[in-house]
């Protein structure tokens, strides 16, 4: 993380605009804060450039009818977490924390069963993985956007075959949705 990241109170409005409506124009923020249209749209690009300001598209899940899963591990070998998971649908982030776990992992799906069967399936069974806390994340008090894979690769998320998988034989999981076994409605396609 760079602690030298200096903001003008231009730049804070700029970002404060943005954050409010991702839509406005750089004309609309340059009447609000007094700048010139061209100075505006310089120091976007300087924000942009730093990585200061970004823009992302996604889901807002305040909104959407999906679950969101927060799962707090206490894993060895993080990397090989995340390796697991790159390829995964269901699979949204990680965040790198401090503390009894040391990482915390985002999924999404149409139902809880799903999701407690990939975090049964993968991660608790997983020797890498010493604890998991496994929580619903009920409703984001603040509009909550994630990008989230629509479209889906011709490979599987993982080596794993969900005809052979006791979750989803049992009907628990509908099945990753980078195969055919895939019984659910939100990546389905028709």
């Amino acid at each position: 993380m760079n602690s030298n990241i200096r903001l003008d109170e231009k730049d804070r409005q700029i970002i404060t605009l943005f954050q409010k409506n991702p839509e406005i124009s750089q004309s609309e923020i340059a009447e609000i804060i007094g700048l010139s249209q061209p100075s505006v749209g310089m120091r976007i690009k300087k924000l942009k450039d730093r990585g200061i300001l970004s823009h992302i598209v996604g889901m807002n899940f305040k909104k959407v009818n999906l679950f969101l899963a927060k799962v707090e591990i206490a894993a060895k070998n993080s990397q090989g977490i995340i390796e697991t998971f790159s390829k995964c649908p269901f699979f949204i982030n990680a965040l790198m924390v401090s503390g009894r776990y040391n990482m915390t992992l985002l999924f999404m799906g149409e139902n809880i069963a799903t999701l407690e069967s990939i975090v049964d399936y993968h991660l608790r069974l997983n020797p890498d993985v010493k604890e998991v806390d496994f929580n619903i994340v009920v409703s984001p008090v603040k509009d909550f956007v994630m990008p989230v894979r629509i479209t889906l690769e011709s490979e599987r998320g993982c080596d794993l075959d969900c005809d052979g998988c006791p979750y989803y034989k049992s009907g628990r999981c509908l099945g990753c949705p980078a195969t055919n076994a895939y019984k659910g409605d939100f990546w389905r396609k028709d």
